[in-house]
């Protein structure tokens, strides 16, 4: 069971990121990872496709280990 949930306010505690903040979006229990908003910043090549006509390079929000963040009130 993790320490935090989805919507949850933490920070950063260790690693590059260390001293930001944000809201959890996402909790991937198996491999011990959470995705928090706005925060470790990650480029991603996307395709064309129907759904996005334009592909092109997007920043989307990385992974960062549960370990290295903790709830803040």
């Amino acid at each position: 069971m993790a320490h935090v949930k989805k919507g949850d306010k933490v920070q950063v505690i260790a690693g590059n990121h260390k001293g930001k903040s944000g809201t959890v979006t996402s909790i991937n229990e198996a491999k011990q990872r959470v995705i928090v908003e706005g925060v470790r910043k990650i480029k991603k090549a996307i395709k064309p496709s129907e759904a996005n006509q334009e592909g092109g390079i997007v920043e989307i929000d990385g992974t960062i280990h549960i370990s290295n963040v903790k709830k803040v009130d």
